[in-house]
């Protein structure tokens, strides 16, 4: 089975409510996600022309399309954070959601989204989100 991974940057700002610690507050996080591909197809020898799976421009385009500039210089927060702090209403890239914006929910939301995104044989596989270059998030297929 053969599968393919690309690799994509984009910075966000979140907080989490009802957390006790520092990230009880509005911050941001420079994220790295790995997106990892798979086609059910078995090839023994080799792939007929062009000679890929799926191009990797395709699964950018998909991407950025799809996640990136949803969540590129975005601010997301929850429906209870929104709840305690109204003032943070008034941001104009600002992103609310039902859930909190941890990295674990984040990369709920792109398996999803990707699901539904990839062509026909493509399926997300894996995907890896680091929040910070030493702390991340996957989730497998």
């Amino acid at each position: 089975m053969l599968k393919l991974t690309k690799i994509f940057h984009f910075e966000t700002a979140h907080a989490i409510h009802g957390y006790e610690g520092a990230c009880k507050n509005i911050h941001g996080h420079s994220y790295e996600l790995h997106v990892t591909v798979v086609a059910d197809t078995v090839y023994e020898d080799f792939i007929p022309a062009p000679g890929y799976i799926i191009d990797f421009k395709e699964i950018k385009k998909i991407v950025k399309d799809q996640v990136i500039q949803n969540f590129d210089h975005k601010l997301i927060l929850s429906e209870a954070y929104i709840a305690d702090h109204q003032i943070t209403t008034k941001a104009e890239n600002l992103i609310i959601w039902k859930a909190e914006p941890t990295a674990e929910n984040i990369l709920l939301y792109i398996s999803n989204t990707l699901k539904n995104s990839l062509p026909n044989p493509i399926q997300v596989d894996h995907l890896k989100l680091y929040e910070t270059k030493d702390s991340y998030a996957e989730w497998c297929k």
